[in-house]
């Protein structure tokens, strides 16, 4: 019987993670249009990190507040693929991402033209939902973006 290390079988499943994400979203932009299908890429997206954020927390045996958001994050983002630094702000931490996977992907598809249009609306939805995962007063704010050409995004999350 053939057997997979752990990296090829983690490979195996980020890979189809990123491959359904996207096919399943040119599909939908095939028959419905674009608009519609980033439409339900948001629906999506406001479900997704409820997902991640309960079983994280659980994996870690974290609770609420700001460190315990931090610490899952952090260990999301890495899983992801994503290059990134994490800042300490007042009342808060700031995520520094240089290198997005999703943004890679697009650009990998031809469609860096859509990259702005569809991260800066995702992403807002997606880590406004991972901050009230933690806190109904952990506020999320999306600064500049590399989907934008600006180098680097830079997510905030404050009390």
């Amino acid at each position: 019987m053939v057997q997979l290390t752990k990296t090829q079988i983690v490979e195996f499943f980020q890979r189809s993670y990123k491959t359904v994400d996207g096919l399943w979203f040119v599909k939908v932009e095939e028959k419905y249009g674009f608009d519609i299908a980033l439409d339900i890429d948001e629906e999506v997206w406001k479900v997704m990190p409820k997902i991640q954020a309960r079983f994280l927390k659980k994996a870690l045996k974290m609770e609420q507040g700001l460190e315990a958001l931090k610490e899952c994050l952090e260990l999301r983002l890495r899983l992801e693929g994503f290059t990134f630094e994490t800042n300490r702000i007042d009342n808060g931490f700031e995520l520094m991402v240089s290198e997005c996977p999703w943004h890679t992907i697009m650009i990998k598809s031809g469609r860096e033209h859509l990259s702005e249009k569809v991260g800066g609306r995702i992403c807002s939805v997606e880590y406004g939902v991972w901050a009230k995962e933690f806190g109904e007063g952990i506020r999320f704010e999306l600064g500049e973006g590399v989907c934008k050409g600006e180098g680097r995004c830079v997510l905030r999350f404050t009390t």
